[in-house]
């Protein structure tokens, strides 16, 4: 007998085998099935619910995916082999109950149980993404997850431009931008998505040239649009996270409205001068969080929040707050890390300063209660009344 056959004889006595009907019964009893195959034997299905983790990296993830040592860990491989392995280093760390999948997932798909055939990274994509791909928060599973991601672009603007650029850089698979305005020359000096050489074009289709410049396997999708209550939901229709980058308080209330109505997330910024907010709405999200109108029920009279064209922007500012606003994109896309719902980011360029405010949901809200939604409304208007 060789070695291995008798390696494998002493683990079969070790290590406890069940069926892939079996184990299907565990999973629905919160066990987590493992599959340690090779990526390229993955493309040929991946069982359903599994987590698929090599077997190189198995001991150097396995806590990011099971980190109670008292769960049950089913292991499968091709045949059932590799798997006692793999199950026999996951005992060494300390995992009470680890069991081996026998046949595999040969025998799993033999035996007509729920497969599906993965996503995968094309080879370009995994060399033009291999440094966020080694980010165990993201992955191939998270690149998949932003490659299938769809977002809306509010202004093609100071901060439509910077988070547009970054967002397409990452591999976020669909960009809309909406803008109604066209490229001029006063724009260039915040407005990196745009050149002088396209001056007086219109500004979704110079930041359509740039994106697609940067990363051609990003879609591109261009609303050259002024946002009204009347279109609002058909634009914002199949986009999965709304950046508003608007510079007028009658857009920023109806994109909320919007989005409040859709339950989708909106990723805000605004700038002024030196100064600059961003924060994150989304009151069907997983916490609940509060809404624009919580934060701010009613706009502040113009000479308090005077525009950019008034009162002036410091050029960089806006690429400062749009990469916050392109890292809160991705930090919902991929679902990971803390996110600024129910807080206000305040940024302070002359004294290189950020504050931090926490601010809770208004139970009387109209839009984001518990009341039925109250519609669109004349939001120039109300604007106008509220100052």
């Amino acid at each position: 007998m060789k070695a291995k056959d008798r390696r494998l004889q002493v683990l079969r006595a070790q290590i406890p085998e069940v069926t892939p009907e079996e184990a299907r019964a565990l999973q629905a009893d919160s066990a987590v099935l493992l599959d340690v195959r090779e990526r390229d034997e993955t493309l040929q299905g991946v069982a359903e619910g599994a987590v698929v983790l090599g077997r190189d990296f198995l001991e150097l993830n396995i806590e990011d995916v099971a980190p109670d040592p008292e769960r049950c860990v089913l292991v499968m491989c091709g045949s059932g082999v590799r798997s006692l392995f793999a199950a026999e280093g996951l005992r060494q760390m300390g995992y009470r109950d680890v069991r081996s999948v026998a046949g595999g997932f040969n025998r799993w798909k033999d035996q007509g149980l729920p497969f599906h055939i993965p996503k995968v990274l094309s080879a370009d994509s995994r060399a033009r993404y291999a440094r966020q791909i080694l980010l165990p928060e993201v992955g191939e599973r998270g690149q998949q997850k932003l490659a299938d991601a769809r977002v809306l672009l509010i202004g093609a603007g100071g901060l439509g431009a910077p988070a547009g650029l970054y967002l397409t850089a990452a591999g976020v698979g669909t960009i809309g931008v909406l803008d109604h305005d066209l490229v001029d020359r006063s724009n260039l000096q915040r407005q990196i998505i745009h050149t002088d050489a396209r001056v007086g074009q219109p500004k979704v289709e110079s930041a359509r040239e740039a994106l697609v410049a940067l990363n051609p396997s990003v879609r591109v999708q261009t609303h050259p649009v002024r946002l009204s209550r009347e279109n609002v939901e058909d634009v914002f229709s199949g986009y999965d996270v709304i950046v508003d980058g608007s510079d007028n308080f009658p857009t920023r209330y109806l994109v909320n409205d919007a989005c409040v109505h859709l339950g989708l997330p909106n990723v805000h910024g605004s700038i002024l001068r030196f100064d600059g907010q961003v924060s994150t709405f989304w009151p069907a999200g997983p916490d609940g969080g509060p809404c624009y109108r919580c934060l701010f029920p009613s706009p502040p009279p113009p000479e308090l929040a005077p525009s950019c064209n008034e009162a002036g922007v410091l050029g960089v500012l806006p690429g400062i707050v749009g990469l916050l606003q392109a890292t809160e994109v991705l930090k919902l896309i991929l679902g990971i890390g803390h996110t600024l719902v129910g807080r206000l980011l305040c940024f302070d360029a002359l004294n290189m300063h950020f504050r931090e405010f926490n601010f809770d949901k208004d139970s009387t809200c109209a839009y984001c209660g518990s009341g039925p939604f109250p519609g669109y409304v004349d939001y120039g208007k109300f604007c106008d009344a509220s100052a």
